[in-house]
């Protein structure tokens, strides 16, 4: 490998790894700052695309920008500030169950998307309706969808590190009551993000450097 393609690689390693250093789960937001129509539209592209059990995506995120939501899911969120202080409240909720229709639906959109005929998906939708009943019928399944959103909110989180926009993951409060809020009857909410951009000044933990175990101690190469 020539210089300059070292030069390069090692720029675009730092340049990664500076904006996940660069990013913390913020405690105090800026209320007077914004998140763009554009960087908004990027970041829910970027959730759009991650992937998720056989392409499923047995959830939704609600993109909250509503002040008097926002105060009224506040308690539930055990008051913390930024749920209103923050640009922009994302709460992720899973679907309590798979049926065959939402099988369906999932096998019509390969059809849309890709061109193919409902009959040469026929392999594709027995499997996928097998393994969701079999979920279903053995008490699993809010488990395995429960954990779906998380990979989405993955994507947000790098996507908004790379924007320069501060992520707040949040599973401190009471889905029921989240729900109500929402009135969420066939979803739950499980987890939520703010987004939006720090109040260096008054956030705590903006000055402090990151913790984390040592590498050694985490990943482990067999």
């Amino acid at each position: 490998m020539g210089t300059r393609a070292v030069e390069q690689k090692d720029s675009r390693r730092d340049a990664v790894l500076d904006r996940l250093k660069w990013r913390y789960a913020a405690k105090a937001y800026d209320k007077s700052k914004k998140v763009s129509a554009e960087d908004l539209e990027i970041l829910e592209e970027a959730m759009l695309l991650a992937p998720s059990g056989f392409g499923l995506q047995p959830y939704k995120v609600f993109v909250i920008e509503d002040p008097e939501i926002r105060e009224k899911l506040k308690p539930a969120a055990y008051n913390q500030p930024p749920i209103t202080d923050a640009s922009h409240v994302l709460v992720f909720a899973y679907k309590k169950t798979v049926t065959d229709s939402d099988i369906d639906i999932f096998v019509e959109r390969h059809v849309e998307v890709r061109g193919q005929t409902r009959e040469s998906l026929a392999g594709l939708e027995t499997a996928v309706k097998a393994a969701m009943r079999n979920s279903v019928e053995s008490g699993q399944i809010e488990t395995w969808s429960s954990r779906q959103p998380y990979i989405a909110l993955g994507f947000l989180l790098e996507t908004a590190a790379m924007l320069g926009i501060d992520a707040t993951p949040m599973e401190g409060f009471d889905p029921e009551k989240v729900n109500e809020v929402l009135g969420l009857t066939d979803h739950s909410a499980v987890v939520i993000a703010a987004l939006g951009y720090r109040d260096h000044e008054n956030d705590w933990l903006a000055k402090l450097p990151k913790v984390r175990k040592p590498k050694s101690d985490l990943i482990e190469h067999i």
